[in-house]
């Protein structure tokens, strides 16, 4: 979200930079680099084109060698922008690197940038929520489900955090067991996650997910392992259960040395053991990094070649693998399944969170996808913090797991374009503000962190930024209750249905030649539908107006009341009764309101086009047709092109007139 410099704290300002081409290293633009307390903003002189960039989604920051031209330095973020910038003077550019450094890498939670005042924030979401309200209720969502029944009840064992304090508060456990055996497996399972339930399927099959038990090569829980025969004996539709561990075996093996480990089948009745192969999060991260290279050389013709030697789309085909496993056993085998990886919040939340996107068409709404999000990753547990860097911390904590299961929503979004209620755009941006720390939704590792961190009361919700935006986010082709949308999705995972994320990993690359997508353009043709219908009941409104004005046969002084529509019978017309004519809000005179009969432009221009204030569009970004002349406007013009039954902002309107000077009209 673009803010007024103004209004932005500027701790220093750099003359004399040059913003250099990535295509092209002889092409260089001018501007001058602004230090604000939570971006760097740079203005080309010429176009006056502005570049924003929160220091939180800051990844990197690299002092290159010195040039003829001054001082390079590259700047990577989180959110796939690369920026070279040459400062004339080495003095600045040191200052340059002290901010940055400064800034960009935070050391405690209250220096992030959710909880500082946001004039901006405040008028957009203040008008709805005021803080950073839980979106649904862990109980909400087992209600939804039927829960508690005879077979799940909820357990309060854990109010305080005592049992595990990285699980939500409230847990769902088998009716049948005592809290003695659910103390007991917990201090059998690494971090005291025990075996809870995630998911219930209508037919009685549960998923459910833990962390390792810390087995050893000889060690044995009595109580775990009568956990899971509870766990077990509530499906009455099968006699046997699976156990998942996503891990390489080789990896499960080498923590038996540690002590910990994998579940013994011989000491486990009735559960048949399946080893996955996903890989951890170390190989995530250098697989990342090589992407990351490789998005750089997208033009290249050795392209494909580099992108197999990331082994990137591999480990996505290898989390989809293992939830389309988990469905076709509970969905289909209708039996009940245990998932696990080390601790359960990575691999684990990965594999469940997706499986129960396969198999419930709610998780595919957007309010659905938000509720999974909350309750697989937030609420049990994923360290968000340390996985996306937050802090300046251990780097050996970062990897890109929520970014995994994102592409993998992406990845099914291709295959199945009707099922989703959110748009491409939708994962883009969460993806963003994962990283941003603008908003509180993602900070800390755990519910019980939040807690404490009283993110709630302040700060804001990435949600409800989300809700104020919402027609970014629809999916065109979206059916709800159509057998596209209600169906348990079935992915082809053979290799080459796995495509590279370009709208993600080259968002910000202008030497790509963007093709407007098919599904953008409904988008915008859907809006701007909206857009006309509604001018259509504006001039119906207007037209009986004026009848009504000529009826009465009045002169200029007479003053039109505009009312909402419903009030519109209500209307009277008088042009000496001053009193009367204050006991209204507002008032158009006949003059005033011909603006409103001013021609629309249906030749709205395409989405491949720059913004008129020389912005280009990114993959993600906000874009809709101007009403008056049909010119594409960034996020900027946004508040400048809403529906015509608004009234056209004077921005807007000098900006029409400009452009119709220049076109000579």
């Amino acid at each position: 979200m673009k803010l007024d410099l103004e209004e932005s704290n500027v701790i220093t300002k750099i003359e004399n930079v040059q913003l250099e081409d990535r295509s092209n290293s002889k092409i260089k633009t001018a501007g001058l680099l602004y230090l604000t307390i939570s971006h760097l903003v740079f203005i080309e002189t010429n176009s006056k084109r502005e570049i924003w960039i929160y220091y939180s989604l800051i990844n990197s920051i690299e002092k290159l060698p010195l040039s003829i031209n001054g001082s390079p330095i590259l700047i990577r973020t989180k959110h796939f922008l690369n920026c070279l910038f040459i400062i004339s003077k080495e003095r600045d550019c040191q200052t340059l690197v002290q901010v940055l450094n400064q800034y960009s890498r935070p050391t405690k939670y209250h220096e992030l940038l959710c909880f500082r005042e946001n004039s901006h924030l405040k008028k957009l979401l203040d008008s709805t929520h005021k803080n950073n309200q839980q979106i649904y209720h862990l109980e909400s969502e087992y209600a939804r489900m039927g829960l508690p029944n005879n077979k799940w009840t909820m357990t309060n064992l854990n109010s305080d955090y005592q049992i595990c304090d990285t699980y939500p508060n409230v847990l769902f456990v088998p009716a049948s067991v005592e809290d003695k055996i659910l103390q007991s497996s917990a201090n059998f399972r690494s971090r005291g996650r025990l075996p809870v339930l995630s998911y219930l399927h209508p037919n009685g099959a549960s998923l459910t997910r833990c962390s390792q038990p810390l087995s050893g090569f000889n060690g044995r829980c009595d109580e775990d392992e009568q956990l899971l025969q509870h766990i077990l004996m509530t499906n009455e539709n099968s006699k046997f259960m699976y156990v998942v561990d996503t891990r390489p075996k080789i990896n499960a093996m080498a923590n038996k040395a540690q002590g910990k480990g994998y579940e013994n089948e011989t000491n486990y009745k009735n559960i048949q053991f399946h080893f996955i192969g996903i890989e951890n999060i170390h190989v995530m991260r250098n697989s990342l990094d090589k992407l990351v290279k490789c998005a750089d050389s997208s033009s290249n013709s050795s392209f494909l070649t580099e992108l197999e030697k990331t082994e990137w789309l591999k480990h996505i085909k290898a989390i989809i693998d293992t939830s389309v496993f988990l469905v076709e056993a509970i969905n289909d085998q209708n039996t009940s399944v245990l998932v696990h990886c080390s601790d359960g919040w990575d691999r684990t939340a990965q594999t469940c969170a997706l499986a129960s996107l396969l198999l419930d068409p709610y998780y595919r709404s957007i309010h659905g996808f938000q509720v999974l999000i909350e309750k697989e990753w937030l609420l049990f547990g994923h360290k968000f913090s340390h996985r996306c860097g937050h802090l300046f911390e251990n780097d050996k904590e970062i990897s890109p797991i929520f970014s995994q299961f994102l592409e993998c929503v992406w990845q099914l979004q291709l295959q199945f374009p009707c099922a989703f209620e959110f748009n491409e755009t939708y994962l883009i941006k969460l993806h963003e503000h994962v990283y941003s720390c603008q908003f509180g939704t993602f900070i800390g590792n755990c519910q019980k962190e939040r807690n404490d961190l009283k993110i709630n009361e302040l700060t804001y919700s990435l949600w409800d930024y989300f809700q104020s935006k919402i027609y970014d986010f629809i999916n065109p082709l979206y059916i709800p209750n159509s057998v596209y949308s209600n169906s348990v999705l079935r992915p082809d995972t053979r290799i080459f249905s796995f495509k590279f994320w370009r709208s993600l990993y080259n968002r910000f690359d202008s030497t790509i030649n963007h093709s407007e997508k098919l599904i953008d353009s409904l988008s915008m043709l859907s809006y701007n539908t909206s857009s006309l219908q509604e001018y259509s009941k504006l001039l119906e409104k207007r037209c009986a107006q004026l009848k009504k004005l000529i009826q009465l046969n009045k002169n200029d002084e007479n003053v039109l009341i505009d009312l909402s529509e419903d009030d519109f019978e209500k209307i009277e017309i008088s042009d000496k009764n001053e009193n009367e004519k204050k006991s209204f809000e507002k008032k158009l005179t006949l003059d005033e309101i011909s603006i409103d009969f001013n021609s629309i432009d249906l030749n709205w221009k395409s989405t491949r086009k720059n913004c008129v204030c020389y912005e280009p569009f990114d993959f993600a970004s906000s874009k809709l047709n101007c009403s008056r002349c049909g010119e594409i406007l960034c996020e900027t013009y946004l508040p400048f092109s809403t529906h015509l039954s608004h009234s056209i902002s004077p921005h807007l309107e000098q900006f029409n007139f400009e452009l119709a000077k220049s076109n000579g009209s």
